[in-house]
């Protein structure tokens, strides 16, 4: 499967950042994506569809990273849409790295971590850092869903490799965007996600803006489960990610990154 970004062809677009459980990925590989990685769902559900997408032509290759580990009352846990046993309660550190292992063993090749302050508590950060170490330990990589105050730099502290989203709800200060795209954190870009909201996409746009100029690496994704968005390759993300700065050879990149295929200690 091929798709174009202006005169050049490129081979197995990514989408980073689907739900499932939220939307009918049939038809996605006609409209240029090849794979996909669901970023929280059931995992018994994410695995079962992933074993179905091996053998049928109408859907992409889909990765997963389980349920969203979260704690009690925490996002997303207490939101309608929120499909039975998509969120997994985290009570401690101990708890925290049976829940990893939980993950792993059904299939999980990376694992989510829900940091959003605007929607209730979130985590300790012994429990994060638990989380982050537990996944190094299975060698797969820890995505966060940071929202609200500080939460980006309590993912820097604990070493989460990936933003599920890039950050929205505060400006990035230049050093921690620095120091982020220098420890080879991702950033999934979910641009689109703000259409409509002028605030939110401006902030974002800048915080990308930013990160990327500074070798940041970028992933393209879209959220897709969430709101209105197009099943195959949203072109309005991937213009989004051109006024983000980046030219056609990064956006190819971040189209095609094979992440979360599993990496070597020295590549986190």
């Amino acid at each position: 499967m091929t798709a174009g970004l202006g005169g050049a062809r490129l081979l197995g677009v990514v989408d980073h950042h689907v739900h499932a459980q939220l939307v009918d990925l049939a038809g996605m590989p006609e409209g240029g994506v090849v794979a996909v990685v669901d970023l929280g769902g059931r995992p018994e559900s994410l695995r079962d569809l992933a074993a179905r997408a091996r053998d049928d032509d109408r859907l992409p290759r889909v990765h997963y990273a389980g349920a969203f580990l979260t704690v009690p009352g925490g996002y997303p846990s207490t939101r309608t849409w929120c499909p039975p046993g998509a969120a997994r309660i985290v009570r401690s550190a101990a708890d925290a790295a049976e829940a990893v292992a939980e993950q792993v063993g059904l299939g999980s090749s990376c694992v989510k971590l829900a940091l959003n302050a605007d929607a209730g508590p979130v985590p300790e950060p012994v429990v994060v850092h638990a989380v982050v170490e537990a996944a190094h330990a299975h060698d797969v990589d820890v995505v966060a869903h940071v929202e609200g105050p500080t939460t980006v730099r309590s993912a820097a502290d604990a070493g989460v490799d990936v933003l599920a989203h890039t950050p929205w709800t505060e400006r990035v200060d230049d050093l921690l965007v620095a120091r982020l795209a220098s420890s080879g954190q991702r950033w999934i870009s979910t641009l689109d996600i703000h259409r409509g909201i002028p605030v939110a996409r401006a902030r974002a746009l800048d915080n990308l803006r930013r990160f990327h100029a500074v070798g940041g690496r970028v992933l393209y994704g879209t959220d897709l489960g969430n709101g209105d968005l197009p099943v195959g390759r949203n072109d309005r993300e991937v213009a989004a990610l051109h006024e983000a700065g980046l030219d056609d050879a990064a956006v190819a990149a971040a189209l095609t990154d094979p992440w979360p295929a599993r990496r070597p200690a020295t590549d986190r």
